[in-house]
């Protein structure tokens, strides 16, 4: 796969509405550390990949914004092996 991914924020809050079991309309744009690690698991489930992220990169996910961003980043980063 090559070039972005087609991950939005809607895919995003989708997600976390499926977590908190509440409309997509009523997921608040913060998240927390239990939010972010579900994000994460479905996100590598969704394409195959671990993301790898540093600690530096999961510090600054605070909202759903920045969530999208670093998978952004990580997905887009070559894959090793």
């Amino acid at each position: 796969m090559s070039g972005q991914p087609d991950l939005g924020r809607a895919d995003l809050v989708s997600m976390l509405a499926e977590l908190t079991a509440k409309p997509a309309d009523q997921v608040p744009d913060r998240v927390g550390s239990m939010e972010l690690a579900w994000l994460v698991h479905l996100v590598e489930q969704r394409y195959d990949r671990r993301l790898d992220l540093t600690d530096d990169q999961l510090a600054g996910i605070r909202t759903v914004d920045d969530a999208l961003a670093v998978f952004h980043t990580s997905l887009t980063a070559p894959a090793d092996g």
